[in-house]
């Protein structure tokens, strides 16, 4: 691994610092594919690095952490570049102070690979209007992450108010396996639904966004149900022909059930931040079928 860190420094030394330690690790820019743009604070920069780096494995790509301290006082920016430590591109931490808080885009433009997608991830509190953020300005993805915030569900909706082709929440990415599950019993099932429930705990981001989802494609009511379970425990679906249900048995599996057929148990474990990620990057281009969901959940509150 090759480190160098920097002391009140500018991008033109960041960037110069990384082409030498490339050179040193014999890891060239070329082989990277995107930009990973991640605004964190010092609680949490460690593991978003930690993540990041896991998920440049399937992404190769230039990794760069961004602290924003004290907006007081005169600008400095510390750096740190780093090479080949566990991950298949590069990471540079910048830590902001002063002015240049509010402007971090000035410091990072330069840092950014050429031609290459920008992805922006802020792992925990992220601006309401991500891509009026000077950083969010900068990206072409745009990934918030309701859950890890105190009131997931507001500031779900709160960020959905300012959404922008580009923008989505990891809470829309953990619902993936679920979204899966039920066009699959759809598909296998005839008959119309005319109705469903879904069961979680009050406050989650998720089973919210899939009352949203179903309503919006389905055409149907959809019933909230109080869970008592951190994850969603249960989905029903009035169907003609009998109910479609998915009901959770444990944190890893689900019962999956569809009119005509033998129950049967289906995986349904919880994916980790990196995985999470990584689907999120596998497309580059804005999700109309997320944009409809937030768009009927904003119409419902």
């Amino acid at each position: 691994m090759m480190e160098t860190s920097l002391e009140g420094t500018t991008s033109s030394d960041i960037a110069h610092a990384m082409v030498k330690a490339r050179i040193a690790a014999g890891s060239p820019a070329m082989d990277m594919v995107l930009t990973l743009l991640v605004v964190t604070d010092d609680e949490t920069v460690g593991d978003a690095l930690r993540t990041a780096a896991l998920l440049s494995r399937e992404h190769p790509s230039r990794v760069i952490g961004i602290v924003l301290g004290d907006g007081r006082g005169a600008p400095r920016v510390d750096a740190k570049v780093r090479v080949g430590q566990n991950a298949s591109g590069e990471s540079v931490l910048l830590r902001l102070s002063g002015p240049l808080t509010k402007h971090a885009d000035s410091v990072v433009l330069p840092l950014l690979l050429p031609d290459s997608p920008v992805v922006a991830w802020w792992p925990h509190k992220a601006p309401a209007n991500p891509v009026a953020d000077s950083i969010g300005q900068l990206a072409q993805r745009r990934l918030t992450d309701a859950e890890s915030t105190d009131s997931p569900v507001r500031s779900l909706k709160a960020t959905a108010r300012h959404y922008s082709p580009g923008d989505t929440d990891l809470s829309w990415t953990r619902l993936t396996p679920w979204r899966a599950l039920l066009a699959a019993a759809l598909d296998q099932s005839a008959g119309k639904v005319t109705g469903g429930a879904v069961e979680f705990k009050p406050g989650n981001p998720v089973g919210t966004l899939l009352v949203a989802w179903l309503e919006s494609r389905l055409r149907v009511p959809i019933t909230q149900r109080r869970g008592d379970k951190e994850q969603i425990s249960k989905v029903v679906l009035n169907m003609t022909h009998g109910d479609v249900t998915i009901e959770r048995i444990d944190t890893r599996s689900c019962l999956f059930s569809i009119p005509g057929s033998a129950p049967r148990e289906v995986p349904l474990g919880a994916r980790t931040l990196a995985e999470l990620l990584a689907e999120d990057l596998r497309r580059l281009d804005s999700d109309d079928i997320y944009a409809a969901t937030i768009k009927h959940l904003l119409a419902d509150a």
